[in-house]
């Protein structure tokens, strides 16, 4: 199977070889990524909304207790909310800065990964496409040295082996786009969720 799969690259040049180790790169980021997302807690919701709940209605006791050590994503920000909230040691702004913080920080690492992706989904068709002009080049190299003695059927083949890197190049750049897509949809959610959580924690905080 390795020996198949070394001569189908071999087919391609250089530029498929490369091709086959972003996919490699591709495959192992985004497993990864999947991976990191669901540590973060980045799918669980009903935790947060039964804090809110408590929290909406004055319990904050419940609210805190709810919370528990949790530590995915929206737990980490509904806790420093509550938390600076409750501080009065700190003025609003100050609290709602101390929140702001942590949010940065906890989406900067959200997002961690995401350039690599990008950065494949933006090379892979180029390198394709440059394996495609270099196959192109050497197939008509051969034409011209050929001279009258031609064959269509070669000149042919050398033509579809250049095309491959292309196509390989746009069966990697296609994934690694669409799974971006699906990781920056992911992270967006958590934003706005966040966002949303702390603006309540801040507008039902007690009073006095």
């Amino acid at each position: 199977m390795i020996q198949n799969l070394t001569q189908s690259l071999n087919v391609g040049g250089p530029a498929l070889w490369v091709i086959f180790g972003l996919s490699v790169v591709l495959a192992t980021v985004g497993l990864w990524k999947i991976w990191h997302l669901m540590r973060m807690g980045s799918w669980r919701h009903r935790r947060l909304v039964r804090v809110l709940g408590h929290w909406s209605k004055g319990d904050v006791t419940a609210a805190q207790s709810q919370l528990g050590t949790a530590q995915d994503v929206r737990s980490q920000i509904a806790r420093v909310a509550i938390t600076t909230t409750l501080n009065t040691a700190m003025s609003e702004t100050d609290a709602r800065e101390e929140c702001l913080r942590v949010a940065r920080g906890l989406l900067h690492e959200a997002k961690s990964g995401l350039r690599l992706i990008e950065l494949i989904a933006s090379i892979a068709p180029l390198v394709g496409l440059l394996g495609t002009v270099l196959g192109m080049i050497d197939a008509f190299q051969a034409l011209q040295d050929s001279g009258n003695q031609a064959d269509p059927a070669a000149l042919a083949g050398g033509i579809w082996q250049a095309l491959l890197t292309t196509a390989a190049g746009m069966g990697v750049a296609i994934p690694a786009s669409m799974l971006l897509s699906w990781f920056d949809s992911v992270i967006d959610t958590v934003q706005a969720d966040i966002e949303d959580a702390a603006t309540q924690i801040f507008v039902n905080a007690p009073k006095g």
